[in-house]
């Protein structure tokens, strides 16, 4: 009997809402996966902001919980801010840990799709100014009095280029966008769930949000930490839900089978 294909949760990224990700879900969806797309509670649009880092790792981590607790084997793949989301939210969850205890389902993959895979104590901003690019936030993205934050320019530095789009879904792509809490961009993570399942990396080479240097950094750090990684390559921007649709399924397919 065929193997159960194991259900996929989408963890989004900042701006970003469920409807922004239907490209690849119904890709993935045609390929024969379950796929989950919760909203982070981050971009539920309330002003101020009642909502941050530590409200979408429990959003997160309740609904991984549920899933894993009913058998489940999860592939989570991470896009951006939800690889801090993921990475805090997702500790002692995978099936390795959760074999050990007798109990079935679990975490079997982690996918970092140009995401930020940190340890404890990172944050986004703690990245760029690794870099010394502190200087840039005020360029990259539009902050309101209210900490809320929309990105100046979607267009070029989020999805980049995009040969084979029509204008018409790149609009549509970058309209969906919402204010996100900009105070999750300084906010540390406590928890490192990439110590504990296996690891995939999706480097994306023409970023311009998340610029490769970075992505790399990150591969490595974990990778001096004794995790093992597994890569991937792709020449496009930073949305390649949206840019590079079909070859994240295709990789999506080698991790989970």
């Amino acid at each position: 009997m065929a193997a159960t294909k194991p259900t996929i949760v989408l963890i989004h990224g900042g701006w970003h809402v469920p409807a922004t990700y239907s490209k690849l879900a119904e890709a993935l969806r045609s390929s024969g996966y379950e796929v989950h797309v919760p909203r982070l509670a981050s971009v539920n649009e309330t002003r101020p902001p009642n909502a941050d880092l530590s409200t979408d790792t429990a959003l997160i981590r309740s609904y991984v919980e549920n899933l894993v607790q009913a058998g489940r084997d999860v592939v989570a793949i991470m896009h951006s801010y939800g690889g801090q989301v993921g990475t805090n939210a997702l500790h002692g969850l995978s099936a390795e840990i959760r074999s050990k205890e007798g109990k079935t389902g679990g975490i079997t993959q982690l996918v970092y799709m140009c995401a930020f895979a940190l340890p404890e104590g990172g944050s986004m901003v703690g990245k760029v100014k690794e870099f010394g690019h502190e200087h840039l936030l005020p360029l990259a993205f539009d902050f309101a009095d209210d900490n809320t934050v929309l990105h100046r320019d979607p267009k070029t530095l989020l999805v980049g280029e995009a040969p084979g789009l029509d204008d018409g879904e790149i609009e549509a792509y970058v309209n969906s966008h919402v204010r996100w809490n900009g105070t999750c961009m300084y906010q540390e993570v406590s928890h490192c769930a990439w110590r504990e399942a296996p690891v995939n990396y999706i480097y994306t080479t023409l970023d311009m949000t998340v610029p490769l240097d970075y992505q790399k950094s990150m591969v490595e750090k974990m990778q001096e930490q004794g995790r093992e990684v597994q890569t991937f390559q792709l020449e496009t921007g930073h949305c390649p839900n949206l840019t590079a649709t079909a070859q994240v399924v295709d990789v999506v397919k080698k991790i989970a089978g």
